[in-house]
């Protein structure tokens, strides 16, 4: 990668910001796939407008279908902790939690 690449303006801004990684995996029984991906693409517009949002998308596990992955970048650690918050989420958790085999894996990381 060429020296300038890695000196642009753009580059030492996000280096200076905490930037904070989140990879939240939800798994549905196999018979609430339908209603709970409902529930999770609804999330996507809402959060996506959200301060401090970078990225917010939703994967589907083409192998499993009952699995579910979200993959979100946020400004910092507060900027997550608002979205924990939101009315939006909230909602979602609360019609989600009878669909889920499982309780969701999230887990936060940073850059290296």
């Amino acid at each position: 990668m060429p020296l300038s690449i890695l000196l642009a303006p753009e580059n030492e801004t996000a280096m200076s910001t905490p930037a904070l990684h989140v990879i939240a995996r939800l798994t549905a029984r196999s018979d609430t796939v339908a209603p709970l991906q409902t529930i999770l693409t609804a999330l996507l517009e809402p959060t996506r407008r959200e301060v401090g949002c970078r990225s917010y998308n939703l994967l589907h596990n083409r192998a499993d279908p009952t699995d579910f992955t979200f993959v979100e970048e946020w400004a910092d650690a507060a900027a997550l902790d608002t979205h924990l918050q939101t009315p939006h989420l909230q909602a979602a958790l609360a019609q989600a939690v009878s669909l889920l085999a499982t309780d969701p894996d999230i887990r936060r990381y940073t850059l290296v």
